[in-house]
């Protein structure tokens, strides 16, 4: 424990280290991803292109103005899935409970799909609302139903995946009747890519990254107590009836970002909480190791993707994600159903 004043703070050696290495990973796995693409760099041209102005400027047009931004967002929007992953698994007290399982994920994409589609605006701010709207939307009709004198993990979960069903339906169906292009644009969002995104996206994107980011820390604590139950969190000073909803406010905006700049990107969030826990040996689900975690796993999707490039053609890393999880969301399955038996 580290004091300072009378503030206090628990921290482990181990887990410091693993979000080192785990952030460090992430780190290089950006910087590798700046040499891949149709135009490949050296190593030693990237890093030229990124620290000397007076470089080749072909080279710093396609590290900086193109390539940059897309590894930039990897970080981040992994960072920001592993944190949506922590925050819903705690409060669902559940390591199924995240975005994309619970269907917030397809509640943003089909806010995003009306919006592209129905009012024809493309706006990054406009997305980015409807992204946030048709999650939170989402959020308060799976509560709604899962509700019977309180809200257990499991129901939700359930509930949830009916819910992001049927809202894969209304998807299926708009892009049915949609233009042939808008059609195809919006098929191809569905997918999860990272290539579309643009200093013009990942700046506000960032910004607002930044803002969810602060008030998550401010209520690492709140989430902490509402692990043991509201009733618990409220003995303890917590008040679970504002806090709980401002979480769940803060995980979906994680997610409602990364859909309006990148699509939805699944498996990201079920996965980085459970894989960090285990790493650090720590006794619940950590948000900073999550975010770690999230920004490895997302850094390394793209890397991948970049990869199966040069070898078949470009991949979008959200279908990279899901093949991977869906191994891991199957294991976990079958791990959570011999528990409860």
């Amino acid at each position: 424990m580290l004091r300072v004043g009378p503030v206090a703070l628990r921290w482990s050696t181990r887990g410091a280290a693993v979000n080192a290495a785990l952030l460090l990973i992430a780190l290089a796995g950006a910087v590798f991803a700046l040499g891949f693409g149709d135009y490949p760099l050296e190593p030693a041209q990237v890093l030229a292109a990124l620290a000397n102005p007076s470089a080749d400027e072909f080279h710093r047009t396609i590290v900086t103005q193109w390539r940059l931004p897309v590894a930039l967002a990897a970080v981040l929007f992994g960072a920001l899935l592993g944190i949506g992953g922590a925050i819903f698994q705690s409060l669902t007290h559940n390591p199924l409970g995240s975005p994309d399982v619970i269907g917030f994920d397809a509640g943003s994409y089909t806010a995003v799909v009306i919006t592209v589609l129905v009012f024809g605006t493309k706006d990054y701010w406009t997305i980015a609302a409807a992204a946030l709207v048709g999650g939170l939307a989402t959020a308060a009709i799976v509560y709604f139903l899962a509700y019977r004198g309180g809200v257990q993990g499991f129901r939700l979960i359930i509930v949830g995946i009916a819910v992001s069903a049927m809202l894969g339906s209304i998807n299926v169906y708009l892009v049915t009747r949609a233009d042939i292009n808008d059609a195809m644009s919006v098929g191809f969002w569905a997918a999860g890519s990272l290539g579309r995104v643009t200093w013009q996206a990942l700046v506000p994107a960032a910004l607002c990254s930044l803002a969810v980011m602060v008030g998550v820390l401010a209520l690492s604590r709140a989430l902490r107590q509402l692990e043991l139950g509201d009733a618990t969190a409220v003995t303890q000073g917590t008040p679970a009836h504002r806090c709980r909803p401002a979480l769940l406010i803060l995980g979906v905006a994680t997610t409602a970002l990364v859909t309006a700049a990148a699509g939805p990107i699944g498996f990201v969030a079920l996965a980085a909480p459970q894989l960090a826990r285990r790493l650090t040996h720590s006794p619940g689900v950590t948000v900073t190791a999550a975010a770690c975690m999230g920004a490895a796993l997302l850094a390394g999707a793209h890397l991948l993707a970049l990869l199966f490039a040069q070898i078949y053609r470009p991949i979008p890393e959200g279908l990279i994600t899901v093949s991977l999880g869906g191994l891991y969301l199957i294991w976990l399955l079958i791990r959570e159903s011999r528990k409860s038996l």
